[in-house]
């Protein structure tokens, strides 16, 4: 079984993806404590877990009831991250930075479940990948298989959300490093990549939709 779920793993690793992430969390977190961040990593990993597993469970059965194609997920988030960069390219607040999105301790929830959680860590491509894993447990002849599939899948998504964790955790040390006029670099920075990406999702979300 060690060696299946070494694969779900190693087929879901590269898609979240969370060494690209770990900047984006550094500009966002930027002006919280250790502990701060250590909290919304750990949220953030938390929801990235849930949110996978749901869609391993239901993932096929709500896109079919809803008729959501795959290929609408990815100009969908890319539509989100998309604004997320933007927001972080051109800031309202000129002396701000990231962590002005994250300054108020009742919106710090929610930077962790958007725009870590999704869809940076959980985005369309990973949804994609488990649905794609839980339609072919669905396929398996007996049901003990099935069973089977799905604790293997699951504990596939559990080791990636704890290696996310670990990147993220150790992002936090770089804000040591980095004054007001480093951070504020690197969130324009990161705005732009994160606008770069989105069209690629944009891109090939309308590609799916093209081919179908």
């Amino acid at each position: 079984m060690a060696y299946y779920v070494m694969l779900v793993f190693l087929g879901l690793l590269p898609v979240t993806n969370p060494f690209s992430t770990a900047p984006a969390f550094v500009a966002l977190t930027a002006g919280m404590t250790e502990d701060e961040r250590g909290q919304i990593a750990s949220t953030a990993c938390v929801y990235m877990s849930a949110i996978l597993l749901v869609f391993l469970l239901t993932g096929a059965v709500i896109l079919t009831f809803f008729g959501i194609t795959v290929p609408a997920l990815r100009v969908a988030g890319g539509l989100i991250i998309g604004y997320i960069g933007f927001r972080m390219l051109f800031p309202a607040d000129s002396a701000g930075d990231a962590s002005d999105i994250a300054a108020q301790a009742g919106r710090r929830r929610s930077i962790a479940f958007m725009p870590l959680a999704m869809p940076l860590l959980s985005g369309p491509g990973s949804i994609a990948v488990v649905i794609g894993m839980s339609v072919e447990v669905v396929e398996s002849p007996t049901v003990i298989e099935d069973i089977l599939g799905y604790i293997v899948v699951a504990l596939g998504i559990i080791g990636t959300a704890f290696v996310c964790w670990l990147v993220l955790k150790a992002a936090g040390r770089i804000t040591r490093f980095l004054g007001a006029t480093g951070i504020d670099v690197l969130t324009r920075l990161m705005g732009f990549f994160l606008i770069a990406i989105a069209v690629q999702f944009i891109d090939a979300g309308f590609g799916g939709v093209l081919a179908q």
